[in-house]
């Protein structure tokens, strides 16, 4: 076993070359290092008119894919626009709806002004690749989101398209009826005789079945009216048939027919029909319906109530 006093003169000896050898290390890198000096003298004598020529280059490469860019934008601007008043043109010749119109119009305008744009990154040298994917991402999540809304849409282009009816057709879809104001691109909005206001989808509405009583310039009104049982048919006939001939609003040319329509329980059903224009046809209805309440009781026709015989049999 050694002495305490040779195990520390040991440790005194490695620690004294460490050290040595980490101040031979330390001026060894500081040799290499290049002075201030010599780094001055290097970036001055430096060739700079390589830089040059990459920067003019750059710049001049720049200038012409800017100047190509804007000529592709005019032009393509001037394309667009053509296509425009032909489109115009075509809907003049084929009577296209107004609505649809600037609808078609918009799409067709946006897609081409997107295909420019397109061309124009690509000519500056933008990778339009990772655009184009990300467009169609965007795309594709919007429309799961709007999935509804998008079905609305689609639902108000075919009924621009097809025209099942029009601004100021009254018509009867989704249990409601009334007069057409506005055909948009998501709703239709129609007004009721009582002047409520309602919004029906076009998705709805476009697959469900319309009513449309304004597609022609006449329309006929039905009354159904019932007699009582021993009522002369003759007499009512004459009584129906004096209410609509008094009315100059009734079509001449078809005349009003009166038929017997059904044997009830309790009563004889008449029918009345009459044909009136489309302005009309409210008018005449309320007014004949007052008009055959007041007339047939004043010649002796009366109304019946709903009745029962009843028979007892005594079986004693």
């Amino acid at each position: 076993m050694k002495p305490l006093f040779f195990i520390q003169t040991e440790e005194s000896v490695v620690e004294a070359v460490e050290n040595t050898e980490v101040v031979e290390v330390v001026e060894e890198s500081a040799s290499a290092q290049p002075s201030i000096t010599e780094s001055i003298d290097a970036v001055l004598n430096y060739d700079w008119s390589h830089i040059k020529d990459v920067l003019v280059d750059g710049a001049l490469e720049l200038g012409w894919k800017i100047i190509v860019a804007l000529a592709i934008f005019y032009v393509g601007r001037w394309i667009i626009r053509r296509i425009l008043k032909v489109m115009d043109k075509i809907y003049e010749r084929k009577d296209v709806d107004y609505a649809i119109r600037g609808f078609l119009s918009g799409i067709v305008k946006v897609l081409l002004y997107v295909a420019v744009i397109l061309m124009i990154v690509q000519t500056i040298g933008i990778d339009t690749t990772s655009l184009v994917a990300m467009l169609a991402s965007a795309g594709l999540a919007i429309g799961m989101a709007l999935s509804g809304t998008l079905q609305n849409f689609a639902g108000g282009v075919m009924l621009l398209v097809l025209k099942p009816y029009r601004i100021g057709d009254y018509i009867e879809a989704m249990g409601e009826e009334g007069s057409v104001v506005k055909i948009g691109l998501f709703t239709t909005e129609i007004h009721t005789v009582d002047k409520r206001v309602i919004n029906i989808p076009n998705g709805s509405i476009s697959t469900s079945v319309i009513e449309n009583y304004s597609t022609s310039d006449m329309r006929r009104v039905d009354w159904t009216v019932n007699v009582e049982y021993g009522s002369n048919p003759e007499a009512v006939r004459k009584v129906l048939l004096d209410i609509a001939n008094s009315d100059s609003r009734v079509s001449k040319e078809n005349e009003p027919v009166v038929f017997l329509t059904e044997l009830g329980n309790s009563a004889v059903s008449f029918s009345l029909r009459v044909w009136v224009k489309n302005c009309d046809y409210w008018d005449v209805k309320f007014l004949f319906q007052e008009q055959i309440y007041t007339e047939l009781p004043k010649n002796g026709i009366n109304f019946p109530y709903p009745q029962l015989d009843v028979t007892i049999k005594n079986n004693k």
